[in-house]
């Protein structure tokens, strides 16, 4: 077994990366689909569980909200716990943690079990995001750090396109406990895949806890952080309640949400590397364009209330939008302070996590005191905010430096 060295790695051409580094990052892009796909499975899941274990679909949000805000703890919490560990143990300790806690899903009794099993899968979605990305970008010379990333978080992307669609079919073919299972199997396949794949990797360096306040010394980490949990936060308060959206503001039928569903994925899978292409020209305009057409859609949306065609039309320009997200807040950031990855990532990754966390919770709030529209409004408020806080870090030398 090989050992990858600080990050990232300095080869002139991708001639002289091995075949196998490219292997590497894929495996840790599967790791990022299945971690995806276990936080947001109950998403096309919820109306299923709800009923069967006789709890609102607002209280059935929790299964979303509880493991955000686990992960977004354990995120900047584990790199500094596990201080000059072997990064490839703990990712493929994290996975085996996820397969533990899916298959707890999958046999529990009740909502209280459930959660409790949702609170482990935040503990593996936090640590292995946190240290994920950082991963990748060692494994490749630096002019290629950006589609490495891309790589590697578009398994998140992949995961909307086939591991959320598909859950949400095996489900509706069969009982939401199955699709739990499936995840779990799911599971062991990433862990044989880095067993076999990802190289050792020590830690550059410990990171401890005032290494994590020190990022917030850099604007363009504070504005992508700040970012992260606007457009984050704002699409999840409304993407937590797709399937009721869809349902019963568009009017489409229940056998078509999984297809809708999955074309929303292949257009974030599309906006995951469309932005990894833009962001080496100009991450900050990207970003910007992101935000708008978010803020955009969400709108258009609630406007087109018991119209199935534009909300089909739209769904996909939503993927799109926030297909772009990850790799484009993560560019900007690691651009901005590269000696930092891991702490840099990892608090990024909390924000992320909390997020989602948050905006299931406020999405929840609002759907059950409100209307089901609401939340497309508060999601589209969130991500106007997003665009100015983007556009106060111009003139920063920082921001500068990110763009260059």
């Amino acid at each position: 077994m090989t050992t990858i060295s600080d990050s990232p790695t300095t080869e002139p051409v991708a001639e002289q990366v091995p075949l196998r580094r490219w292997f590497g990052v894929a495996a840790v892009a599967l790791g990022t689909f299945a971690v995806v796909t276990s936080e947001q499975l109950p998403v096309g899941l919820l109306t299923s569980v709800s009923d069967a274990l006789a709890v609102s679909e607002g209280t059935a949000a929790l299964m979303v909200t509880v493991p955000g805000l686990v992960a977004s703890a354990t995120a900047p919490l584990l790199p500094v716990a596990i201080g000059r560990l072997d990064r490839r143990t703990v990712l493929i300790g994290l996975i085996t943690l996820m397969v533990a806690a899916n298959l707890l899903s999958a046999f529990a009794p009740n909502f209280t079990l459930l959660l409790v099993s949702r609170f482990m899968v935040g503990i593996a979605i936090g640590g292995f995001w946190a240290l994920a990305a950082g991963i990748a970008v060692r494994m490749v010379p630096e002019k290629f750090v950006p589609r490495a990333t891309a790589i590697a978080f578009g398994g998140a992307t992949a995961a909307n396109v086939l591991g959320i669609p598909a859950g949400t079919l095996i489900g509706e073919l069969t009982d939401w406990r199955i699709a739990f299972g499936v995840l779990g199997g799911l599971g062991l396949v990433v862990v044989v895949a880095l067993l076999a794949l990802l190289p050792h990797v020590p830690a550059t360096q410990a990171v401890h806890v005032r290494t994590l306040g020190r990022q917030f010394r850099n604007p363009v980490v504070r504005g992508g952080v700040l970012v992260t949990f606007l457009l984050v936060s704002g699409h999840f308060a409304a993407f937590t309640f797709v399937s009721p959206i869809l349902q019963n503001l568009a009017g489409l039928d229940k056998a078509a949400v999984g297809p809708a569903l999955l074309a929303f994925g292949i257009a974030g899978i599309v906006g995951n590397f469309l932005t990894g292409a833009m962001a080496t020209r100009d991450v900050r305009a990207t970003l910007i364009t992101i935000s708008a057409a978010l803020a955009v859609v969400l709108v258009l949306l609630a406007l087109a209330g018991g119209a199935p065609v534009i909300a089909l039309g739209l769904l996909p320009v939503w993927g799109l939008a926030f297909g772009g997200i990850p790799v484009g807040v993560q560019t900007w950031i690691l651009r901005a302070h590269p000696e930092s990855m891991e702490a840099a990532t990892a608090l990024n990754t909390a924000m992320f996590n909390l997020a989602i966390a948050l905006g299931a919770l406020c999405g929840g709030l609002v759907t059950d005191n409100l209307t089901l529209s609401a939340v497309l409004w508060f999601g589209a408020a969130l991500s106007a905010l997003a665009c100015l806080a983007i556009w106060s870090t111009r003139g920063s030398k920082s921001a500068a430096t990110a763009e260059a």
